[in-house]
């Protein structure tokens, strides 16, 4: 039995989760970070000093954290080839576009615009910034569209890490209050993302638990 530690309004849980139920593994999660406590306890600081979620252990096995490197184990260990490939080569197109999504494409959108949306108070909201920031990501969003153009999916032709990293911040991206430019082709992937059962169940979740007032 998987046992995870982060709230469902988490955006790195929500990824991790969705890894989870992609492949049908059992789960025990217990809600921690934010206003749920837990991870200023020893006991949790023992499983990661940092005291951030998520953190998970598997079958008895030291804790892991950073949502990135769950990810590539869970895909490694109960993955199959198409999901995370074996063979190094055929799988570093999926490593690398699964880092694009969560460093590069996260880096210019969560903290500039999702937290300057969300998680400010509208009284101390910057819109002049917003603005810019949401103008900074096309060229990212650009880079989606091109690559969507010419594959299903992120990292190719199957399903892969490289989807839960950016989908799980597409559905966040396309429910906030900005200006969106038409792209007919991540629309059109991110419509099949909604249609998978463990996308609807992970990461469509509210987070108005994080809106500031």
């Amino acid at each position: 039995m998987i046992k995870i530690w982060g709230r469902k309004s988490s955006s790195n849980v929500q990824a991790v989760m969705w890894c989870i139920s992609e492949l049908g593994l059992d789960y025990e999660r217990t809600d921690a970070g934010f206003t749920y406590g837990v991870v200023d306890t020893p006991e949790f600081l023992a499983l990661n000093p940092n005291g951030l979620v998520p953190v998970l252990i598997d079958d008895g096995m030291e804790p892991l954290w950073e949502s990135g490197s769950i990810i590539r184990y869970l895909a490694a260990r109960y993955g199959d080839d198409s999901f995370w490939p074996k063979d190094a080569v055929a799988r570093a197109p999926v490593d690398k576009w699964a880092e694009w999504a969560k460093v590069t494409f996260s880096q210019g959108f969560t903290v500039p615009i999702f937290w300057h949306v969300v998680r400010t108070a509208p009284k101390d909201q910057n819109p002049v910034a917003i603005t810019a920031a949401v103008k900074a990501l096309q060229g990212k969003l650009d880079i989606a569209e091109a690559q969507l153009s010419r594959h299903a999916y992120l990292a190719g032709d199957t399903f892969t890490p490289a989807d839960i990293q950016f989908g799980h911040l597409l559905y966040r991206y396309f429910t906030i209050d900005i200006e969106r430019r038409p792209r007919p082709v991540l629309e059109r992937y991110y419509q099949a993302l909604t249609e998978r059962p463990a996308f609807q169940e992970h990461v469509m979740v509210s987070y108005e638990e994080l809106r500031a007032k």
